[in-house]
């Protein structure tokens, strides 16, 4: 099946054409671990596993890279600012490393609870500073640098594309360099970019690598370069990332890569939309962000924020809050409950051999094909799971399959087993059903909200309620 996405270098949808057959090379911005990745940085990491899981899906062979920054990254995206490691070990009085590995380690906790696909290749930016010196010394043999007050520069003037993914043009950027006044006077153009710090710029850091120019460290922009080319080759597939890394951070990659190797680069840029809350943006800078384990603490499972996460499509911004959250819970509860009873009926994983569900089996993966449209391939599931066209058996097996690319764990559901309840929970169950037969429906529903507080889902069927422990 054709897989249609879009493509921000071009701003259009594109049809999905891999440079080599069946394979896939795809780099994804991972975290700069020098703090708790917030739950708007993890919708960006779920976007990227749903697209891998559709290519997977689709029978390619993905090799998947994401980098782990934990050295060079500044508070700002321009060269300004502190170093975000050494900042934070600062504030702590713990090493840059030591905050470089415990966030990293928190990180692989929420990628791994939110059930996403690990990488090929964990790349580090401290295990590949050769890497990245390697790379600078190319840009510097081609023209493209130049050394300032101890730093090495890129030279955006001598790379003429330079702004072609967020459609800068060169004139307008001539005229910024009129009117800026720039902190960083060692630059020729306020928008050249440090490949290469030294010394000079912040006096010792903790981590500093001997190198050509003089002891020091690599800019931000050099490493994804450095270490996307080391594991996926000088051209390839798919760099993905969040909206905010176009104009900067992914726009200075393309400048330095594509200049280093004379060539074009990476052929789809994919990018995530922002999660907005009721003030803006989330940001880690302001002091204002919710991370997984806050989501955790207050009763939601990682799966609650991963149906809500897929509910919007990728490249529209979602609004978060408590009470969107409690409504996508609801709704994963409502699906994981039809699962269930489908399980008390018997059923077991079939062939989908049926018309009727291979029609529905192509809907869904026509949606995944179509820009990943999760959104639409959610209605698929919801519309199976109600159909009387299929068999249970068939609903079951359909789940399953779609669950491939949802991520939602059907698989490990099971079915109810009965439990003895308390006194407290039998007598508030046994009062929402004389509420019930009493038509005070009222009261019943207060019930229910009740026993959702403690922790548990009432389904009423044909035998009666059945309460179970929420997932």
């Amino acid at each position: 099946m054709k897989i249609s996405l879009y493509n921000t270098m071009g701003r259009s949808i594109q049809e999905f054409k891999p440079i080599n057959d069946n394979q896939v090379g795809f780099y994804a911005c991972g975290p700069t671990v020098y703090n708790y990745a917030h739950i708007g940085n993890l919708r960006t990491f779920i976007f990227e596993d749903i697209l891998k899981r559709v290519l997977t899906h689709s029978g390619y062979d993905v090799k998947h890279v994401m980098n782990i920054t934990d050295v060079g990254h500044l508070t700002g995206d321009g060269d300004d600012g502190d170093d975000k490691l050494t900042k934070t070990a600062k504030e702590t009085g713990k090493s840059a490393m030591e905050i470089a590995n415990f966030y990293t380690i928190a990180f692989k906790k929420d990628f791994n609870a939110l059930n996403m696909i690990e990488p090929y290749v964990w790349c580090k930016a401290t295990d590949h500073i050769s890497d990245m010196i390697k790379l600078i010394q190319r840009l510097e043999k081609g023209g493209h640098t130049y050394q300032s007050g101890g730093n090495v520069y890129f030279s955006i003037d001598t790379f003429p594309d330079y702004g072609k993914l967020a459609s800068l043009k060169m004139d307008d950027l001539k005229v910024a360099v009129r009117d800026d006044v720039s902190v960083d006077l060692n630059k020729k153009n306020p928008k050249d970019f440090v490949v290469w710090f030294t010394k000079s710029k912040f006096g010792e850091q903790q981590m500093m690598w001997d190198s050509p120019w003089g002891r020091g460290y690599p800019g931000w922009h050099i490493e994804c370069s450095a270490m996307s080319m080391k594991y996926l080759g000088e051209s390839f597939d798919i760099h993905t990332g969040g909206v905010d890394a176009i104009p900067v951070h992914h726009t200075n990659e393309i400048a330095q890569a594509e200049a280093a190797t004379n060539h074009k680069w990476v052929n789809y840029w994919i990018h995530g939309e922002f999660l907005l809350t009721d003030s803006g943006k989330m940001s880690k800078s302001k002091g204002e962000f919710l991370t997984l384990q806050l989501l955790i603490d207050r009763g939601y499972d990682p799966m609650d924020y991963r149906f809500f996460v897929l509910g919007g499509h990728y490249r529209t911004q979602i609004k978060f809050s408590f009470e969107n959250l409690d409504i996508a819970r609801k709704n994963r509860n409502s699906i994981v409950s039809r699962i269930k009873e489908l399980l008390e009926n018997g059923v077991v994983k079939v062939e989908l051999d049926s018309i009727e569900a291979k029609a529905l089996a192509l809907e869904f993966d026509e949606s995944c094909a179509s820009n990943l449209n999760m959104p639409k391939a959610l209605a698929v599931l919801w519309n199976t799971l109600k159909s009387d066209k299929v068999t249970d058996r068939e609903k079951y097996s359909l789940a399953l399959y779609f669950d491939q690319v949802l991520g939602l764990r059907f698989d490990e559901i099971q079915k109810e087993t009965k439990e003895k309840l308390s006194d407290d929970l039998e007598d508030l169950l046994v009062e929402r059903i004389q509420a019930k037969q009493n038509r005070n429906f009222g009261r019943a529903d207060e019930i229910r909200d009740e026993l959702d507080k403690l922790g548990y889902v009432v389904k009423d069927t044909t035998k009666g309620p059945i309460l179970s422990k929420k997932m």
